[in-house]
């Protein structure tokens, strides 16, 4: 007797259905209605994000398109995260100033893919009536022949795959354009059609890469694909917050150090933050919003914190992580839980800091001492030389929220 599998109940409300195109959504093409009636319809859609392992860990700007694929399988429509092993290869130019010095091999991206599944598993479900599926697309386009790949570039000129704004800006700052970053989005947009996808999502900036999806959709398979951006998560000053800017905040950072980190970002992020990375209703975040502009900021960005860390991990790691914050920066103490290194007693501090991942590199160290960023907690002095040795055991304070002792060996 054969087993059929149960296919999940597609969820046509109309109230969840608009949230979910409205909310932490910059954009739908050709047409959010349109997108709301097949919804609306019934019929279960296939749809999929992409995830180039260009570094080990997914961080918060993921969790963005993350937690829009966990709505859509909500929903019950079919749902696939993308590991980009064979993308990856090529080397994502969006939002690069300058083309990449070293590219990744296949064997490299699978190794930083390995802990993908178990760190998506804190927002998505892998498992149950409706799991995500995981496709790795080194399966089709480190596949592809010569003729496959010339008749792909086939529907696209010169001119079309030139219009990129970071392609543009390089070319007048006289930055080169490497051809191997150049077709790119030919690679991704390839994805849509081996996987004959109804959806896509990505961040803003990935628009481009799906637009050429949708075109070789249109082309190739005559699908009219449709495109979902999510808004990026940005700093005060519109800086990206993720992997590539220095500033990400891992999904599977330690539930204490992620709410300092949550703590440590711009008051104007905390709206977008509840809107983005939360459950929390839009009717409250109204009330949120005139509370930011209103009453302590600090309040509310205590509730964003923990809220984040409720959903990565427990209420109980959340509450833990609020209470060590409370203590350690609100009543004055140190943590009794500091992060301990041991170092040589003629190290200098910038080669113990990064080699620990305390700070994520050289230039991160010395822009930190210029800001007087890093201090000794015993003085409270800041350190102001560069080149500063660590000639015994010292407490630091690096910026606001961060402590560590170096004990010499």
């Amino acid at each position: 007797m054969a087993l059929f599998k149960r296919q999940p109940n597609i969820v046509t409300d109309e109230k969840r259905v608009t949230e979910v195109l409205t909310r932490g959504v910059d954009g739908v093409l050709p047409q959010q209605e349109e997108l709301k009636k097949l919804l609306m319809s019934g019929k279960r859609i296939r749809l999929y994000q992409g995830f180039d392992p260009t570094s080990p860990d997914l961080h918060i700007g993921h969790m963005v398109g993350l937690r829009k694929l966990r709505d859509f399988q909500r929903l019950g429509h079919q749902v696939i995260f993308l590991m980009g092993d064979g993308t990856g290869q090529a080397g994502d130019p969006s939002g690069k100033t300058k083309s990449r010095d070293t590219f990744f091999t296949r064997e490299q991206l699978r190794e930083n893919a390995k802990e993908y599944k178990k760190q998506a598993g804190r927002i998505l479900d892998f498992k149950g009536d409706n799991p995500i599926e995981i496709k790795w697309n080194s399966t089709w386009l480190n596949k592809l022949r010569l003729v496959d790949i010339l008749n792909i570039a086939h529907h696209f000129t010169l001119q079309q795959l030139s219009e990129r704004d970071m392609f543009q800006e390089r070319m007048k700052k006289g930055e080169p354009v490497n051809l191997r970053e150049f077709l790119y989005p030919l690679l991704q947009g390839y994805d849509s059609v081996a996987m004959e996808v109804d959806l896509e999502i990505g961040g803003s900036d990935q628009m481009f890469n799906m637009m050429v999806g949708r075109t070789l959709s249109k082309n190739i398979i005559s699908k009219d694909k449709f495109v979902l951006t999510t808004p990026l998560l940005t700093d005060s000053q519109g800086t990206k917050i993720g992997k590539t800017e220095g500033n990400a905040i891992g999904l599977t950072d330690n539930p204490k150090d992620l709410y300092g980190k949550i703590m440590s970002l711009s008051d104007d992020v905390i709206v977008k933050g509840f809107e983005y990375l939360t459950d929390v209703s839009m009717e409250e975040i109204k009330t949120i919003e005139q509370g930011v502009q209103n009453e302590n900021p600090k309040t509310y960005k205590k509730r964003l914190a923990f809220e984040i860390v409720a959903q990565l991990n427990t209420p109980e790691e959340a509450e833990k992580a609020q209470k060590a914050f409370e203590d350690t920066f609100e009543k004055g103490n140190t943590p009794k839980d500091i992060q301990i290194l041991t170092s040589a007693s003629d190290a200098a501090l910038i080669d113990v800091l990064v080699k620990e991942g305390i700070v994520s590199s050289k230039s991160d160290f010395r822009r930190l001492i210029e800001q007087g960023a890093i201090k000794n907690l015993a003085t409270g002095d800041a350190i102001t030389d560069q080149n500063e040795v660590v000639t015994s055991d010292v407490t630091l304070k690096i910026g606001k929220k961060r402590f560590v002792k170096i004990e010499t060996q």
